[in-house]
């Protein structure tokens, strides 16, 4: 096999990218084991209908394993054809048996069906660095479900949250995500079967004759996933468009956290971690840049176009199948999942090191809060008779003299200005109205409530299982 080195191109996520475990699963081994796992169940079934002899059956078990690449490459220099070639060589390896693998078969049946063992992997995976990074969120969700924040509409100040109500918002999106991978795990992940050249069986049925029904059932049963009842020369390629339209919409709920947290450190409020020794800038040695958040959002900026790839490919294979999907098929499936196993690690890390600086939020609630008190006022001053429109246009003209000040750097003056004034200073409950921590409504309760009724359920169930 050739030696890849840097002097080289290598992808990112040959390296830099994803977890050694996502890897392995895309890996040119991985991927050949799995062929030759789906040949050995094919000449298993055969084998019950007097096609292969025992003997024959335990020669290919113990060469399953014994991927030997140098000498597939060699074959497949000659004849151009890499699956034919990995045949070859586990035929070469088993010269009792050999001759009887693939028969019936075309290619596709043996890759289409490895193909959807890897990616049930890799979606395990996934779902096993979600619940991890869930975990992280319920810690900061009950560690900040009270903290008092300002709340922001348009990236403007709007109205106090708090941090734990809007992280449950970033681990729900996630939550929901699992969901639907599980989801299309359960019921979109089906091999092609065993169907042959056009998905007719008509090769099998010269083999078995009217069982081949029960062949297919059989070879399914020992991979270990159902079949897809129709299938041409390939599985329904829009398998393909389901799996990566599923992780697009997990990448949207990455890149919304990410972006939100890079909107907030440059606040001063929330920032990612950073090493101690960490360099932020080559220039600028004061530089804290949320990279992390903004590596996440770069690769889920590429995955979110994916889907579309694997649209074209689903739309234009004419009639039984075409192989115009196949090279980009190779690129994109594995670095959807690569990439989205380097975000969820990603996100774990900046979870589990999130750094809150209340001091800022504190300032900020100072700042602009006073603001979202002019709504119970108005509604104060409604049922006591004064008109809507007119105590409206009072309310905005202090307003806007209190941002003036606040615009200028000063604190903001809106309570003295409300205290001040003929009429609204004279109003009952205004110092009450004043007061930020009131202005949340039931936001720590609805937190504490989902983190106990909908996260922890979903957390534990997943730990029962592993």
């Amino acid at each position: 096999m050739e030696d890849f080195g840097h002097e080289t191109f290598l992808s990112p996520f040959t390296w830099r990218y994803g977890s050694q475990e996502m890897r392995e699963i895309f890996s040119e081994i991985r991927r050949r084991k799995l062929w030759r796992r789906v040949w050995l169940a094919l000449a298993k079934a055969q084998a019950r209908y007097g096609l292969l002899s025992r003997e024959e059956l335990r020669e290919l078990e113990a060469a399953v394993e014994k991927v030997d690449i140098e000498r597939a490459e060699e074959i497949e220099r000659e004849i151009g054809h890499d699956l034919m070639a990995e045949l070859k060589t586990y035929a070469e390896q088993c010269p009792k048996a050999g001759g009887k693998l693939h028969a019936g078969a075309t290619s596709m049946d043996i890759e289409d069906n490895a193909d959807v063992l890897r990616f049930r992997e890799a979606l395990d995976l996934l779902m096993k660095r979600i619940v991890s990074c869930l975990s992280e969120f319920s810690k900061q969700i009950e560690k900040y479900k009270g903290l008092v924040c300002m709340g922001y509409t348009h990236l403007q100040p709007a109205e106090p949250t708090t941090l734990g109500y809007r992280l449950c918002g970033y681990a729900q999106d996630l939550l929901l995500d699992l969901r639907l991978l599980q989801f299309v795990k359960e019921n979109f992940l089906k091999g092609k079967g065993i169907k042959g050249a056009v998905g007719t069986a008509a090769g099998f049925k010269e083999l078995v004759g009217d069982k081949v029904g029960e062949l297919e059932r059989d070879v399914m049963k020992e991979l270990g996933m159902e079949a897809f009842p129709i299938a041409s020369q390939t599985y329904p390629r829009k398998l393909d468009f389901v799996l990566l339209s599923s992780l697009g919409s997990l990448a949207q709920s990455l890149y919304k956290f990410a972006s939100d947290l890079r909107h907030l450190q440059s606040m001063g409020e929330v920032f990612e971690p950073m090493g101690e020794r960490q360099v932020g800038s080559s220039a600028m040695p004061f530089k804290r840049n949320p990279v992390l958040s903004e590596r996440i959002c770069s690769l889920c900026r590429y995955v979110s176009v994916l889907p579309q790839v694997a649209w074209e490919n689903a739309a234009q294979t004419l009639l039984e199948r075409t192989l115009d999907d196949s090279a980009n098929r190779r690129i994109i499936i594995p670095e959807a999942f690569l990439a989205l196993d380097e975000c969820l690690l990603l996100l774990r890390k900046i979870l589990s090191g999130l750094e809150v600086n209340r001091q800022r939020i504190l300032d900020d609630l100072r700042k602009f809060a006073p603001f979202a008190a002019t709504e119970v006022i108005l509604m104060e001053l409604v049922k006591r008779g004064y008109s809507r429109q007119e105590m409206h246009e009072r309310l905005r003209t202090l307003c806007m003299r209190a941002w003036e000040e606040v615009d200028r750097g000063g604190e903001n003056p809106l309570p003295r200005l409300l205290r001040e004034d003929p009429i609204i200073g004279k109003l009952p409950g205004l110092e009450e109205a004043l007061k930020v921590e009131k202005h949340v409504g039931d936001a720590e309760q609805r937190a504490e409530s989902w983190l106990k009724n909908e996260l922890l359920p979903v957390l534990r169930k997943f730990e029962a299982v592993e």
